[in-house]
């Protein structure tokens, strides 16, 4: 059976070993757990878990952006616990990698709905930025057969579609991507 891989940061022992055990109950696997900041971005880093509980403010982490190191390696979804008498929800799901929010006292009806919604909200987002690379990527390709097309056009007088079949038959001879051969028809020809 498959389950979810889960750190737990949380620097108050009584209430780290209810939500481990409201955790494994409902399915989940707790791979490792740490009461400070800097031990959990070691420990994220060598067991890349699916998912991570923080506490907002948890000793050890001042001065560092936990959340924020680990969505910028895309590692995975971290989900806060706060007292949300003290704390703004709303400014807290709009920190960098933050996908959810537990509040204190824990409510065990709330954990696995926050924690699939966070998961699945870092799966859509994962997907998104991974189509925005292939766009990006698509978009250069153009930008530069586009320009080598228009280095043809202007240096060999060629037309349009003169200078783009000439591309796609070197592209096809030499079997390589017509980007590459545009970059090299550029080169050559901006000499």
């Amino acid at each position: 059976m498959y389950r979810t891989r889960i750190v737990v940061a949380e620097s108050d022992r009584d209430f780290r070993a209810r939500l481990k055990e409201i955790l494994r109950h409902a399915g989940y696997m707790v791979i490792g757990e740490t009461q400070d900041g800097r031990s959990l971005l070691q420990m994220v880093f060598q067991t890349t878990p699916e998912l991570v509980i923080l506490e907002y403010r948890l000793p050890g982490s001042e001065g560092i952006d936990v959340a924020g190191i680990i969505e910028e390696h895309h590692v995975a979804p971290v989900v806060l616990t706060a007292d949300l008498h003290q704390q703004n929800v709303a400014e807290l799901v709009r920190s960098p990698g933050v996908y959810g929010v537990l509040p204190r006292p824990l409510q065990e009806e709330m954990v696995v709905p926050t924690i699939e919604m966070a998961m699945a909200s870092f799966e859509r987002t994962m997907r998104l930025e991974k189509e925005i690379r292939g766009l990006r990527k698509t978009l250069e390709e153009r930008k530069l057969t586009e320009r080598a097309k228009g280095l043809l056009m202007e240096r060999k007088g060629m037309t349009e579609r003169q200078a783009y079949k000439y591309l796609q038959k070197m592209s096809m001879n030499r079997c390589v991507p017509l980007a590459r051969v545009a970059r090299e028809v550029i080169m050559a020809l901006e000499k």
